[in-house]
């Protein structure tokens, strides 16, 4: 990420002289620990004299290393500071001296009052985080799973989402990992993760997510000003608008931030990227906007209902736990459809996906592949696994390719002679023992070809079934401001009719994929839950004022 000026940036009198008012000075000797791995919530801390090294604490199978020594005008901390993730490495005290301890809530404060130490902070904490994860402190983390396993690609997914700094282990690759068996590991206790040296067997993004301090627990519970579920680009959007409106956020998923949109491998017609971005880009400076500002990100946390008392909107929680807001947004967009086909479940993660990030086009580059669908997505994804020399089918039931895919879209596609179009056609069986191999396409002709994996983008369906009260059309989406049709007694008791995005239960709002007469557009989405906010401040402000 650069250069170590980005790492130990050099700050001016006047700059550590605004930074050090937000902390508690403390006095230290040599041995002294000032956080440990494992420690959530930890402070930044300024070092004014005295030395303070960096380390990763010994493993079972490695011992400890030295990270960092900083002295004198330079602070200790990385990107976890913002968003409550467990320490992973441990501070110490090398030669004596003093530091200024900021804790989390002053932190926040000075990222919203001094711009420009809001900006240092943060390309710091960003930059740091980048070289950690390429480091021996990638070790803290480990993933030892199949790149067969839909378990284990689920899992290295979760991981790559968040940008967490860990390593991932292919035991396919045994070649590479001679030894990886000697530890007592079988296939049977794959996908394993190794959180600190403790060893997690058949292990799921949730366990990760609550050994590293990233799921919502009880040491959570308060009253939120807004409580946002899915976090696509709608869900971003609307979290950082809020929690930079003054609003106390939290951000729910059941996967990880991103939502469909880091599926993309490139995004082309999105406002200020005129060389296209990626949805895992996007996702990625979407979800540090949501940091700066303080937005609480829990991930994967699953919503099974909500509830809407008179004072307060309750979110239930998989796990039982109940979110408390007084409004709540719903972005949680649409769930992918399947070929009705046997053996779907079989390959689902084992050469049959939903999406074409970098993750999944890395282990299919240079493969005979199939892509079905004629949206942009199946575009934008024949598009990226051409470009890694894939030899790319693209199996569409229409005639006609541009019925609903963007012309610029087409037109590379039929420019590309990695390419192969088939249209009036359809997938008619899957091949394969543990892995995909072969399809079956069924058009003009039957013809049985190599596939080493399957994207499918073939539409979705709204993730609405756990929002019984809400107002919904035919299809599942759920009805919205003019549009709701029920203006029963909640509407009369408060003396008004739903706000735009507002659905039909009062402080209740949908914006992106899931909300009746949305674009299906990133943009679109993200101008929906920003828009969402406004209606947000409206009905909280009514509130305050029948109060």
């Amino acid at each position: 990420m650069g250069g170590a000026e980005k790492i130990t940036p050099e700050l001016t009198d006047a700059q550590w002289g605004r930074l050090r008012r937000y902390g508690v000075p403390t006095d230290t000797e040599a041995g002294d620990v000032l956080f440990r791995a494992g420690d959530r919530w930890v402070d930044l801390i300024l070092v004014e004299s005295g030395e303070v090294e960096v380390v990763r604490e010994a493993l079972w199978w490695s011992e400890e290393t030295v990270l960092a020594r900083l002295g004198p005008r330079t602070f200790v901390g990385e990107l976890g500071l913002l968003n409550g993730q467990r320490a992973f490495l441990t501070a110490r005290v090398t030669e004596p001296g003093s530091v200024v301890r900021i804790d989390h809530d002053a932190l926040q404060r000075m990222m919203a009052e001094d711009d420009e130490l809001c900006d240092l902070m943060l390309r710091t904490l960003w930059a740091r985080r980048e070289l950690l994860r390429t480091g021996p402190a990638a070790w803290t983390l480990k993933i030892i799973g199949s790149s067969r396993s839909g378990e284990s690609l689920a899992l290295q997914r979760y991981a790559e989402r968040l940008e967490l700094v860990h390593t991932w282990v292919d035991v396919e690759d045994i070649a590479e990992h001679p030894g990886i068996w000697d530890h007592g590991f079988t296939r049977d206790d794959l996908p394993v993760a190794i959180v600190q040296g403790e060893n997690v067997p058949r292990a799921t993004p949730g366990q990760v997510a609550e050994l590293m301090g990233l799921a919502y627990s009880a040491d959570d519970d308060l009253e939120y000003d807004l409580a946002v579920v899915g976090a696509g680009p709608a869900g971003l959007a609307a979290a950082i608008y809020g929690a930079s409106e003054g609003l106390r956020t939290v951000l729910l998923d059941a996967v990880a931030p991103g939502g469909q949109s880091a599926t993309t491998s490139r995004i082309e017609n999105y406002l200020g990227f005129p060389f296209g971005v990626s949805g895992d880009a996007l996702t990625s400076q979407a979800s540090l906007q949501a940091f700066k500002f303080g937005v609480r990100i829990a991930a994967p946390c699953r919503v099974v209902e909500l509830e809407a008392d008179e004072g307060v909107r309750r979110l239930l929680l998989a796990d039982g736990t109940i979110v408390r807001a007084k409004a709540v947004i719903v972005t949680t967009g649409v769930a992918y459809r399947e070929l009705a086909l046997d053996r779907w479940r079989d390959f689902e993660g084992a050469g049959i996906h939903h999406a074409a990030t970098a993750l999944e086009i890395r282990q299919v580059a240079g493969s005979d592949v199939v892509v079905v669908g004629g949206a942009n997505s199946a575009g934008q994804a024949a598009l990226a696994l051409a470009a890694s020399g894939c030899h790319v089918r693209i199996v569409v039931r229409s005639d006609d390719l541009s019925t609903r895919m963007s012309s610029y879209l087409v037109d590379r596609i039929r420019e590309d002679p990695r390419i192969e179009v088939l249209t009036g056609t359809e997938v008619a069986a899957l091949h394969g023992d543990d892995q995909l191999d072969r399809v079956t396409v069924r058009g003009a002709t039957d013809a049985t070809v190599d596939c080493r994996a399957l994207f499918c983008f073939i539409g979705a369906v709204p993730a609405t079934d756990w929002l019984a009260d809400l107002e919904r059309d035919d299809h599942g989406f759920v009805r919205t401001g003019a549009d709701v049709v029920d203006l029963g007694d909640p509407w009369r008791s408060i003396g008004r009719v739903p706000l735009p995005f507002e659905t039909s239960v009062p402080r209740v709002f949908a914006a992106g994929d899931v909300r009746r007469g949305s674009m299906k557009r990133v943009a679109a989405a993200v101008g929906e839950g920003s828009s969402a906010v406004a209606s947000v401040h409206r009905a909280l402000a009514a509130v305050e004022v029948l109060a």
